[in-house]
């Protein structure tokens, strides 16, 4: 199963440079723990003591997963999985 994971510009030198990651995986944390297989330096800018951090929002072919089935949101062959992090400022 062919699914691409979108890399925000801040976690690439975690990623090899890369802003799009093929994994594997049925639901969103099973394609994410592929991501981490593939490039663990990614794993503390994403996960907190094993929870997703709060400002990194996830998207599934442009929908929030927040909406769907959280990190329990099946995917399929071909979908977009995209990493987001919150932008704050004042």
């Amino acid at each position: 199963m062919a699914i691409k994971i979108q890399i925000p510009t801040p976690m690439r030198e975690q990623s090899g440079g890369k802003a799009e990651v093929d994994v594997t995986g049925g639901t969103v944390k099973a394609a994410l723990d592929d991501l981490l297989r593939q490039y663990p330096a990614l794993g503390p800018k994403l996960f907190d003591n094993g929870k997703l951090r709060p400002y990194i929002n996830v998207f599934l072919n442009d929908e929030d997963i927040r909406y769907l089935d959280e990190m329990d949101t099946a995917v399929t062959d071909g979908v977009i999985v995209a990493l987001i992090p919150a932008v704050a400022g004042g």
